[in-house]
Order: structure tokens, then C-alpha cells, then sequence
């Protein structure tokens, strides 16, 4: 850890939830388990044949062969598990924000602790272990070993069976792979919720102000809030434009042990809101939390989760269009606080000429648009001057004239002949509904659907509803749809690590050959990510978590951890046949002598898992899926791995002849 918070210095990368959080220390002393356990044996052994104590002299030698013996597994599999970590560093925008500092942490403790590994590890065995060492089994071991040696017999006479066990049980994970949900990254709870309060187009501040505080009066009465503030419109600064009729209510909420009751959910405490907002009139009500809100909005420029993004050129089909897909996002499950953007609505004063009757009395259009210029908007009718400052005088209409129709349909207009006439006479004088805005993206006009997505993943709710809309919504010509929000990025990510996980697997094929020596040998090594897969899968089922891009990189870890488990295991079968064993015993004894390290390098990285797997404070939602994936995925590795890679070396492995060579 010392050497790895040089190298995170080093490398810019600061201490946070992702960075130092994903750090498993299980993973990290794996390579100095399996030398370690290693070297006892060795040093059991020389005790025994000498039957007296080493000197230090003499432990030098035992332990660096020891360590020399181990040296090609450790090696390979720490680059191995290094390699893995590499995809995450090609990840980009938010996911590559997210998961390159844990990518970069891991890899530097990684190489830290194979350096130590090889150094200084078998140093201070020879150093410490002055004492006599006496190679025995605890009585897990001897429980385990008792009952894995005879099934083990059993699977390798059934080797056909065995490893068609071993892909029954791949098929059916990848199967139950497909029921699970997918989204980008798993919904933090950041304690706090924000109610976007959205009025009807053309409300003044004055009027939304009082409509706001009977809504933070409102949620104020639930007993679990601390207090409600909100802003209305833009400030000053303009960082976030917004027109006066929306508002958005910041809700902060107490510490959970003044709650009423601690165990209300966030599900539950959000319907109580909505509870409160039910029985006030005249808005809309968007239901998020203040740092969920922002990151939507930067992703896709929406603040709902799902974002359908109308494209097109005549706006009233384009309105009509978004509120076909905007009444089938209601009928669909888990998406919730479903709007269309507002873009119309604004009230409007409609002033239209009458030209029959400005032709009789010869008045022209410019003559009435000069009068309701001066009387509306206002005519400059001198300046006053201060010195050296001067102010020019505005002549208009005061603003409650403006606001009655009825005085300003009694504007009087000129005659050229001399003479006024009302200008009701010579205009139609109305309010109308006009653009409340237009938005454009990539050069052609937009409306946007959004929704928020509750008790459901967001794929599983784009599914649906993209089903639905494709059926039933028939686009006139012109339009096109395009989704946006964490469904966006979502497909983003998954292109990506599409394109940089198989790389990576070959890669990993080439180094396990490199290790091994043997295409055959490296191939059956390489059935360790499988079987790893199926443990991943199936334990995300069983907790009822969807598929994020945090459970891929866990299973991206997974695959490093287990393939260092089955080269841990064939290399010590070739070194058994390289001393004269045939291929079948040699299988059977590799698996049966290396059953203590295998054991172990799963359950340290396991264990170093179950904090994140189990937590429950801030931020831990993102940590969860993963160490979910690493810790099944690792149980069904290893049950499988101990059965399976031995029955395929016993029948598919190298020949004895080729590792004699």
C-alpha cells in the first residue's frame, strides 16, 4: 500500500470511493500465498530428510527454489490479472471517469506486490523461519481433501460427463444472462431528493413563487425532512438557464436515526412526497436527487433518466409525435415523471390586421405597427443628460395598461387626412398560445420525451417502450427518434468494451502460451473464464441486480483470478509429467497437491470482496454489482476448476513426450 500511494501520487490519480474502494487486499497477496505455500512445503520437506534445523545458510537455498519453482505461475498469472485491468483504461466520458482511477490503483498495487512477491517475500522467510516448520494439514484441509479426492477419481473417469457439466452450466448462465436487467451505473442514494416543479408556460415569477411555497410547505409536514429551499428561473451567473415557471425544490433530509422509522426505503420516502404533491394544483412534478439530476443533464442535456429525442421539421407533428411516445412511456413499467419538452404554450399578444377596412380608411400596416411599437414595446421621445451621463426618455404604455385588451384595442391609430380611429377598428386584438421555445441538435429541430425510471432497469423499460413505439407510432417523413440519458451511455460503453475485452482475451491466450508452452495446456487454463462467468451470473440473479457496467468490470477482474488459479494447477501437472508421470496420474496428483493453494488464492480474494459486497454506505451502490460478480463468480471457478481442468488434462492435455521436451 505504501508503494501503490507513490505510484496513485505519480500518476495524478486522488483517494476516492472508486480508486482506493475497489482495492481488494485479497488480490493483492495472491502471488505472495501461493510462494509462501510453496516454500513451507519445501521447507517441511528438508526438515524431515535432515531431520534438524536449517541454519540460514541453508534455508537460502531451499526457499529461492522454492520461489524459482513458483516463479513462472506467479509471473504470469500477476500479468494476467494486470492485463485484465487494461479495457478499463480504454473506457471514455462518464464510465471512463469513473472506472480509470480503480483501473490505474489496481494495477500499480498489483505490480507493487509482484515486485514484493519476488523480493522481498522469500527474504524474510528465510530470514523468520528459524523455527522447525511442520508441513500439516488443519482440520479444514484434511475435511476438504478427505472428500475431494475420491469425487475427483470419480470425475476423471468420467471425463466426457465432467466437462460436459462444466458447459451445461456456462449455457445456462449465458441463458440466465439474458433475463437480467441492464443499466449504465447503479442508482447512488445520495441521501437527498430534488422536485422539479414545471408550470404552464408564460407564469410570472411573482405567480410561481407563490405556488412554491405551498409546495415546500407541503413537504416540509413530512416528518423525515430537515428542511426545503428551491430557486425559480435563472440567477444571475446563468450557470443553469431556466424560464420563471419552473422551479427546482432541493428536499434535505435528516440523519436516518431521527427518522420516525429507519427503515423506510427510499421508494417508500419518495411516494410520500409524491403523496404530499398529489393534492396541488397547477404543475408538474419531476422527482430526482440533486447530483442524479446533473449528471443526466450532462449526458444527454435532459434531467430524466431516459430521454426520447424527437427529430424533425414541422413542429405541431413533431408536438404530436412526442405525445404519442409520451402516453406509451406512461403505460410502461418503472418509467415514471414521464413529460414532453415544452415548446409551446407561451401566451402571445396577436395582433392581426384588417386590410379591407385599413384600405377604406387609407391607413397603411406600417402606420399601425409605428402605434403598437410606441404603445407595447415603447418610443424614444428625447434624453436627459447628468453631467456626463445621458438617459434617453421612453414613452409606453404602463404595464397594467398593457396587460387590458379592452384599452389597448382603444389606442388611437392616425388618419392620413387628419383624425384618429380606435385601433380595434382597424386590428384583431387577441391572446394566443404561442412557441414556448425551439430546440435544435445537429442542425435540425428536437423535442425531447424524458422520463425517470423506478424499481426497474433502464434497458429493460427502453426495451419495452421502443417495442411499443415501433408498433404503434408511425413517424410521417422527416422524423426520426433518437435515445438518450444513462440508456445512451450504456450502449456507449458496451460498443466499447465489445471491441477491447476480446483483444484482451487474446491477449491472454498468448500469455498463458508463453507461460505454458502448450496451445492445448494454455486452452484448458483459459476454461477457467467461463466457468468463472457462471458464479458472476448467477449470483447477480440471486441478489436481483441488473447488469451495469460495474458488474462488467468485475467480471473483467474475475477472469484474472481465475485463470491464475488453473495456471497455478497445470503448471505444477507438467512438472509431474516432466519428472516421468504419465499424463493421467500426473492430472490427478497436480489437482490433488495444489488443492491447498487453489483453496486458498480464492478465498483471500474472495474474502477481500465481501466488505463491498455487504456495504450499505454512501457509494456503495456502485461497489456492490461488482464484488457481487468477483465473489460468486470465484465460488463456481474454483468448485468447477478443481473438477473440470483436471478431467480435460487428463484427456485433452499436451503428451508426455512434448513435456518431457
Amino acid at each position: 500500500m505504501l508503494m501503490t500511494s507513490f505510484g496513485m501520487l505519480k500518476a495524478g490519480v486522488s483517494a476516492n470511493l472508486m480508486s482506493l474502494g475497489a482495492l481488494d487486499f485479497g488480490l493483492i497477496v495472491d502471488g505472495a500465498v501461493i510462494i509462501v505455500e510453496n516454500a513451507l512445503r519445501r521447507m517441511s520437506e528438508r526438515q524431515h530428510k535432515l531431520g534438524r534445523l536449517l541454519t540460514l545458510d541453508e534455508r537460502l537455498p531451499v526457499i529461492a527454489s522454492a520461489a524459482r519453482e513458483m516463479i513462472r505461475p506467479s509471473v504470469f498469472g500477476q500479468a494476467i490479472i494486470i492485463l485484465v485491468y487494461v479495457p478499463l483504461l480504454m473506457l471514455t466520458g462518464v464510465e471512463g471517469k469513473t472506472f480509470t482511477p480503480m483501473a490505474l490503483t489496481v494495477i500499480i498495487a498489483l505490480v507493487a506486490a509482484f515486485i514484493l512477491s519476488l523480493t522481498f517475500v522469500p527474504a524474510m522467510l528465510a530470514i523468520w523461519l528459524s523455527k522447525p516448520v511442520d508441513e500439516k494439514e488443519g482440520r479444514i484441509m484434511r475435511w476438504l481433501s478427505a472428500r475431494y479426492e475420491p469425487n475427483l477419481e470419480k470425475a476423471m473417469q468420467r471425463p466426457t460427463l465432467t466437462a460436459g457439466v462444466g458447459f451445461g452450466a456456462f449455457i445456462g448462465a449465458c441463458a440466465l444472462f439474458l433475463t437480467l436487467g441492464q443499466e449504465f451505473l447503479p442508482q447512488l442514494d445520495e441521501g437527498d431528493m430534488t422536485v422539479q416543479v414545471l408550470r404552464i408556460p408564460g407564469t410570472s415569477v411573482d405567480q410561481s413563487q407563490a405556488m412554491q411555497n405551498r409546495v415546500e410547505r407541503a413537504i416540509a409536514t413530512v416528518p423525515e425532512v430537515k428542511f426545503v429551499f428551491s430557486k425559480t428561473g435563472t440567477a444571475e451567473l446563468a450557470s443553469d438557464p431556466m424560464p420563471p415557471n419552473i422551479s427546482d425544490t432541493f428536499i434535505v433530509m435528516k440523519p436516518r436515526k431521527e427518522w420516525p422509522d429507519r427503515g423506510l426505503s427510499k421508494a417508500e420516502l419518495v411516494a410520500k412526497v409524491e403523496a404530499k404533491l398529489e393534492d396541488i394544483p397547477g404543475g408538474a412534478y419531476e422527482i430526482s436527487q440533486p447530483i442524479q439530476m446533473r449528471f443526466n443533464e450532462l449526458i444527454a442535456g435532459v434531467r430524466g433518466d431516459v430521454a426520447v429525442k424527437v427529430f424533425g421539421d414541422d413542429a405541431d407533428a413533431m408536438n404530436a409525435t412526442a405525445n404519442r411516445i409520451a402516453a406509451i412511456l406512461r403505460e410502461t413499467e418503472g418509467a415514471v415523471d414521464v413529460r414532453v419538452e415544452q415548446t409551446e404554450g407561451l401566451p402571445m399578444l396577436d395582433i392581426r390586421p384588417k386590410r379591407d377596412r385599413m384600405a377604406r380608411l387609407g391607413v397603411t400596416v406600417a402606420d399601425v405597427q409605428a402605434v403598437v411599437a410606441a404603445a407595447v414595446g415603447g418610443r424614444d421621445a428625447g434624453l436627459i443628460f447628468e453631467g456626463d451621463r445621458r438617459f434617453a426618455v421612453t414613452i409606453r404604455l404602463s404595464d397594467e395598461a398593457r396587460a387590458d385588451l379592452q384599452r389597448l384595442r382603444q389606442v388611437p391609430v392616425p388618419l392620413p387626412g387628419g383624425g384618429f380611429v380606435p385601433l380595434e377598428s382597424v386590428a384583431d386584438i387577441a391572446v394566443t398560445e404561442g412557441p414556448n421555445q425551439i430546440s435544435r441538435e445537429n442542425g435540425k429541430r428536437r423535442i425531447v420525451v424524458q422520463a425517470n425510471v423506478r424499481g426497474r432497469d433502464v434497458a429493460g423499460v427502453v426495451g419495452d417502450a421502443r417495442a411499443r413505439i415501433a408498433e404503434e407510432v408511425r413517424l410521417p417523413a422527416g422524423q426520426y427518434l433518437d435515445w438518450g440519458g444513462q440508456y445512451e451511455n450504456l450502449q456507449s460503453a458496451s460498443k466499447r468494451l465489445t471491441l477491447v475485452v476480446p483483444a484482451c482475451l487474446a491477449l491472454i491466450l498468448l500469455l498463458l502460451y508463453a507461460a505454458l508452452g502448450s496451445v492445448r495446456d494454455s486452452v484448458i487454463v483459459f476454461t477457467g473464464v467461463p466457468l468463472a462467468l457462471v458464479g458472476g451470473v448467477a449470483a447477480l440473479a440471486l441478489r436481483g441486480m441488473p447488469f451495469s457496467i460495474s458488474a462488467a468490470v468485475g467480471f473483467i477482474a474475475l477472469s484474472g483470478i481465475a485463470v491464475l488459479n488453473g495456471l497455478v494447477m497445470v503448471t505444477s501437472i507438467q512438472q509431474l509429467m516432466a519428472n516421468g508421470m504419465r499424463r493421467e496420474r500426473a492430472a490427478f496428483e497436480g489437482a490433488r497437491l495444489r488443492l491447498r493453494p487453489v483453496i486458498m488464492t480464492a478465498l483471500v480474494a474472495s474474502l477481500g470482496f465481501v466488505p463491498m459486497a455487504l456495504a450499505t454506505s454512501a457509494g456503495a451502490e456502485v461497489q456492490r454489482p461488482l464484488a457481487t460478480v468477483v465473489i460468486g463468480g470465484l465460488i463456481s471457478a474454483t468448485a468447477l476448476t478443481l473438477f473440470v481442468l483436471p478431467a480435460l488434462y487428463a484427456r485433452f492435455g499436451q503428451r508426455e513426450k512434448e513435456s518431457a521436451a
